[in-house]
């Protein structure tokens, strides 16, 4: 009976955190735009006073593409409302709430959930850049507005026809801000054109190259390198 108990409890506990992830409880609210070893990136919107039921986020980074104003409600009943801005970037660790968009205007956020330990895998870089460190070579454009032990959180500014100098990043996710149309020349000497629309998530494996703002308008990305 013992070995039928496990298995039994085994998936109850499964079922559990099946039930507080976010996509599955609350589909329309939550889209999964990049999922591999290292992170899961979801965009939620929510309507003007639309609810998304109890769910888990672990450990995780958030990128708020509009203002937000929310009552989250946790699973023991509490209540509390927040603000942020459009723009701004904070962390979580691991919470399960519900979430009710107070506001008269739609929210949107891109939600970076943190895989453990990358499930084994690991980064040339996981030491960290060294000195091809964006943020030693160009401080003026490579903010820091966040880092812990788990990730390095980058605010990058191209003025128009800015060229960086060579850098190299660690695995990381970018969500871009603005409009944004840069060349990306590699280490290799291969040219990538790179144009994208503001809210615009992208996946980049561990990368050494020099980026050119090629548009006539202040470029503005968050870069959210994993450790």
């Amino acid at each position: 009976m013992r070995p039928i108990l496990i298995t039994i409890l085994s998936g109850l506990a499964a079922l559990s955190v099946s039930a507080q992830d976010a996509v599955q409880v609350s589909p329309a609210a939550f889209k999964v735009e990049i999922d591999n070893a290292w992170v899961r990136t979801l965009r939620e919107k929510l309507a003007p006073h639309q609810k998304a039921d109890l769910h888990r986020h672990p450990a995780s980074v958030v990128i708020y593409l509009t203002d937000v104003h929310e009552r989250l409600t946790g699973a023991d009943g509490e209540t509390r409302e927040v603000t942020h801005k459009k723009d701004e970037v904070a962390y979580f660790d691991s919470v399960t709430y519900a979430e009710e968009n107070l506001s008269s205007e739609p929210l949107e956020q891109v939600v970076i959930e943190l895989k453990p330990a990358a499930n084994g895998h690991t980064s040339p870089l996981s030491s960290g850049p060294g000195t091809l460190d964006p943020v030693k070579l160009d401080p003026e454009h490579h903010l820091v507005p966040l880092e812990n032990a788990r990730v390095r959180v980058l605010r990058t500014i191209l003025e128009p026809h800015l060229k960086s100098p060579m850098h190299e990043h660690r695995h990381y996710v970018v969500v871009y801000l603005t409009v944004l149309h840069t060349t990306m020349k590699m280490a290799d000497g291969r040219e990538v054109d790179n144009p994208r629309q503001p809210g615009d998530i992208a996946w980049r494996d561990d990368l050494k190259h020099e980026t050119e703002n090629i548009g006539d308008k202040t470029a503005v990305e968050i870069q959210v390198e994993i450790k």
